[in-house]
């Protein structure tokens, strides 16, 4: 017969580990969104045209900005690659056996916390009609039941 406290322990893992699964998923489909779109400015079109106070079409006509939209380009290309990889980081360490590493498991669960949060103010701060809000709110309901099931 299985040990009850191993069944619980194993249980209060799955509970950590599949929402940060989760955001891993969601950092990784949103990197790859800004990596292979064509115009990845264009995939918060509204938010970024109201924090310029102007659209995307009379940005590029201003005298000098003829090899904006390459840099744009450049810019988000590095931001998906990035956010790419901190998906693909915490996927790799979100495996029951790290997540059963206490240390592991606490420093994962902090710096996750703190970029998420960070990353809500900024968003708030700078491009507050962003729709990437709510996708903020979601993975941070997501670690809260992660942080929840940790405390537990």
């Amino acid at each position: 017969m299985a040990n009850p406290f191993f069944r619980m322990k194993n249980k209060q893992i799955t509970y950590i580990k599949y929402p940060l699964l989760l955001i891993g998923f969601i950092l990784c489909i949103c990197g790859v969104r800004w990596l292979i779109n064509d115009e990845p400015w264009i995939l918060d079109q509204v938010a970024n045209e109201e924090r310029l106070q102007m659209s995307f079409n009379e940005l590029f006509l201003i005298d000098g900005n003829s090899t904006l939209s390459a840099y744009l380009t450049q810019i988000y290309r590095f931001l998906g690659l990035y956010v790419f990889g901190l998906g693909f980081f915490l996927l790799s360490f979100s495996t029951s056996r790290m997540l059963e590493i206490i240390l592991v498991r606490k420093t994962v669960l902090y710096v996750l916390g703190v970029l998420l949060i960070s990353n809500l103010i900024l968003a708030y701060f700078w491009i507050p009609s962003s729709h990437f809000i709510y996708v903020m709110w979601g993975t941070i309901i997501l670690y809260c039941v992660s942080l929840y099931n940790h405390t537990k």
